[in-house]
Formats: C-alpha cells, sequence, structure tokens
C-alpha cells in the first residue's frame, strides 16, 4: 500500500483475523488543500454497503414481529398496479423484483417520496417478478419507504437505535452526522479535459439538505469509518445486533449474479467462495469517486475492509481481495495500484511531441506493469484534445493510435473520421468511415454518404 500512495492512493485499510486487527492504516489525504490525513477514524462514503444495512434493518423488524419477507408490497401501498401487486419483499432485497437498474433519478438529484413511488410504480419492470435477477437501486429505495412505514421512524433514527447504537458505532450515518466535517474525507478525480485532480468536496455537500433525497437513500451514501465498519463485523459475528437465525438468513445465497455461477446474492450481502473453498460474504459500493469493499471471510473469521476516496482505476476496486490473498499466502505479493491512466497519458504528451504517439502504448505498459488494452481511454481522450486544438496534433494522433491498437473496432475508425473531418482532411475522412462502415458501424453510414455526394 505504501507503494501504491506513491502513485496517488488515498484511503484506508484494516484488516483482522480472529478478532485481533492486525492492520488498521490511512494513506495520503482526506483533505488535500488542508492537509488532513486519511485515518482509521476518517468518514468515508461508503456506497452501496450501506445496502446491508438497510437489509439488516429489514430482518431487525421481521425478528420484531412487524413484517415478513415473504409480504407483497400491495400489502403497504393501496396503489401499487397490477403488474407489480405481487412484490415481495424476499425480491426486493435480492433484486429479483424485475425492476430496472434505470428506475429512479441520478443519486443527488431532489425527489420526494411521492415522486419516487410514482416513478417506481409507472415503471416498466423488465421481466416476470420473482423470475430473474438485475441488480438495481429502486429495490433498495422501495425497502427504506416500507422500513420507515412499518417502524414509525426515519430511516437514520431506526437504524441508529437498532443497528449502531448496539454495534456501538459512533461514526456511521446517512446524513447530519454529529460529528467534526474535518473528518470528512473528501472525493477527488482527475479531469481529464482539464489535465488536473479535482476536489468533489464531501458528499455532504451534495446530498439533497431537506428530505427530498429519494433517490439516495437506503441503495447507498451512508458514511462510515472502517473502524465502526469493523465494530459492526464484531457486532454481527456476537449475534449483538441480529440473531444467528437471522444472520443465516441473510448470508443465504439466493440467487446467482452471473451466469458462471460463481457468486450470489443474499439480503444485502454477495455470497461467494475463496480459492480454498472458505465462504465469503461481502458487498462493495461506489458513488464514482469514492470506492468501498467490506470482505468478510466467515469460516477463518477474517475481515477486509477497505475504503478510497480517489478512485485511481479498475485496480483500486480489487484492493481489498489482492490483501485477502496475503493474508492467506504471506509469499503473495500483489502489484503497486498505477497512477490514473490519463493522468499517465497527459504526462507523456506534455514531454512528447505528437510524432511519438506510436512510443505511448510501451510507456503505459512499463508504468501499467500491464499491457494497454482500452480502446476507449484513447477514444475519450482524443475527444477531449478536439475541442482544444485547432490544428492537428495529440488529439490526432491519438485517434490514428487507437486504430493501429485495435483495427478491427469500426466505432474508433468512425472517431479517427470526425477528426480528419475537423481539420478539413476530407480524403482521409472518407477512408476512415469507409473502413468504419465496413466494419458494421451503423452510425458512419449517413456521414459518409453525405460526403462522398458531396464529390459528385
Amino acid at each position: 500500500m505504501e507503494a501504491s500512495s506513491k502513485n496517488g492512493f488515498s484511503g484506508v485499510v484494516l484488516v483482522a483475523k480472529k478478532g485481533e486487527v492486525v492492520l488498521s492504516k490511512g494513506y495520503g489525504w482526506a483533505d488535500r488543500e488542508n492537509k488532513i490525513p486519511n485515518s482509521p477514524t476518517t468518514v468515508f462514503n461508503i456506497g452501496s454497503v450501506t445496502k446491508q444495512f438497510t437489509a439488516s434493518a429489514i430482518l431487525k423488524l421481521v425478528e420484531q414481529g412487524k413484517m415478513k419477507t415473504s409480504d407483497k408490497i400491495s400489502s403497504y401501498f393501496t396503489e401499487t398496479p397490477t403488474d407489480k401487486k405481487d412484490i415481495t419483499i424476499h425480491q426486493l432485497l435480492t433484486h429479483t423484483s424485475g425492476i430496472s437498474n434505470r428506475t429512479g433519478g441520478f443519486r443527488y438529484d431532489e425527489a420526494s417520496k411521492e415522486q419516487f413511488l410514482k416513478e417506481f410504480f409507472e415503471s416498466t419492470l423488465q421481466s416476470k417478478p420473482g423470475t430473474t435477477y438485475q441488480y438495481a437501486n429502486a429495490n433498495y429505495i422501495m425497502l427504506t419507504i416500507i422500513l420507515e412505514s412499518v417502524s414509525g421512524q426515519t430511516y437514520n433514527t431506526f437504524l441508529k437505535e437498532n443497528l449502531f447504537e448496539p454495534a456501538q458505532m459512533t461514526s456511521t450515518g446517512y446524513k447530519s452526522i454529529t460529528f467534526n466535517t474535518d473528518r470528512l474525507a473528501h472525493g477527488y478525480y482527475y479531469n481529464r479535459d482539464d489535465a488536473k485532480w479535482v476536489d468533489w468536496g464531501t458528499t455532504q455537500q451534495h446530498l439533497p439538505y431537506n428530505n427530498n433525497h429519494w433517490y439516495s437513500i437506503g441503495k447507498g451514501d451512508i458514511h462510515s469509518t472502517t473502524e465502526d465498519l469493523y465494530k459492526w463485523h464484531v457486532a454481527l459475528n456476537n449475534n449483538a445486533v441480529l440473531t444467528s437465525k437471522t444472520r443465516a438468513i441473510q448470508e443465504t445465497a439466493y440467487v446467482a449474479e452471473n451466469d458462471n455461477m460463481t457468486s450470489h446474492y443474499g439480503y444485502g450481502w454477495a455470497i461467494s467462495k475463496s480459492h480454498n473453498d472458505a465462504k465469503i460474504v461481502a458487498h462493495n459500493g461506489s458513488n464514482g469517486l469514492y470506492f468501498a469493499d467490506f470482505v468478510r471471510f466467515i469460516d477463518d473469521d477474517v475481515v477486509v475492509i477497505y475504503i478510497t476516496n480517489a478512485f485511481l482505476g479498475p485496480e483500486s476496486e480489487n484492493v481489498a481481495r489482492e490483501i485477502g490473498k496475503m493474508v492467506y499466502n504471506t509469499n503473495y505479493t500483489p502489484a503497486p495500484i498505477p497512477r490514473n491512466i490519463y493522468e499517465l497519458i497527459h504526462e507523456f504528451m506534455k514531454t512528447n511531441p505528437s510524432a511519438n504517439a506510436d512510443k505511448l502504448p510501451n510507456y503505459l505498459n512499463k508504468e501499467l506493469k500491464d499491457e494497454f488494452n482500452d480502446p476507449a481511454i484513447l477514444n475519450r481522450l482524443g475527444y477531449s484534445r478536439l475541442k482544444k486544438e485547432d490544428q492537428p496534433d495529440w488529439a490526432l494522433a491519438l485517434f490514428k493510435l487507437n486504430v493501429k491498437l485495435f483495427p478491427e473496432d469500426g466505432n474508433l475508425w468512425d472517431s479517427l473520421g470526425e477528426a480528419y473531418l475537423t481539420y478539413n482532411q476530407k480524403e482521409d475522412a472518407i477512408k476512415s468511415y469507409s473502413k468504419a462502415v465496413e466494419l458494421g458501424s451503423e452510425g458512419s453510414k449517413e456521414t459518409l454518404q453525405k460526403l462522398l455526394k458531396e464529390d459528385e
């Protein structure tokens, strides 16, 4: 992790084995401007790790005899339309309700409870309830509405009194958390258009201040620390919040998440097996800036908790699993998380003329310690440069390099054609669009026909 932090990684990692914390450490900055470092007490947005809290709250109501997982949502909402009247609590918990993952709006836009319910009930089901797994945030927002209706309390209050306080968690909550805001980690992202890291601020600054938070609540955006999440792990193991029977129900593999059946979904947890066939109960989550992973190796009483506030790339998603490999194999040493790939390319462009574009892949392979194989990267960056370069330079060079690396991708030839057209290189544009059409790019046909007609 120390090597990764030199590449821009920032976050916190906690590892515990058989009740003993063997690593609890922060890396990088929670607030770069004010030089506040990340630490085990830093508060992060944990994304969809929130879902297992929502599921636990529902199961607490089941334990209290106030509801059943077999209940149909039509028993809570008289306005439930016919196509959704048989959706059950179980189906919401397991993402088998048939609801589309597009139901609902952007997480930080304002939406009243009534507005969300209207969208939920008017949406078109993607499958018959109970037949197909499709991960959809709307399922857990609906569970939150039902939770508030059944309990007579707000989501925040119910979770605090029934989950967080019994687990002795003092730094976890959704909104209006009562602690010093200096403990909140800022989210950072690399702006490929401006070639710089940007401070997004904290999630608390983006969530609606009023109660119109019904695109966000219940499915994500709870805040916590690695220390508090470890307390939650201990509380679950000790049956301090839920009974052992309820925990077994929650950690049951109900429905496959993928075609090869390597992971199943329980109630707010994903269930899988490790390489040595140990049961893993886990969930990760992200809002695009923060990324959290909560991985519990149940059979061996090992837990890895990882949260970052600066997403460097796909490798940022694998940290907890890589650390898990290190726990089981002390000789295993994973490669450090590389720097953000857009930052690397910008660095190369600053020190090289566009005539050296062919040297870029080797540079990336060396820095990433892996073969560069993502055509979308150069395509996106090419368009970013195209908006800024009045004369052919790096934009055109990136598009040309991309078709050289991935010659069978029609979309890339279309992009190259657009770049040529931008610089009035019509003959080359026609050749590129022709190649795009040849490779099946339907969107290129109209532009090609227009260019050919102009030449008649």
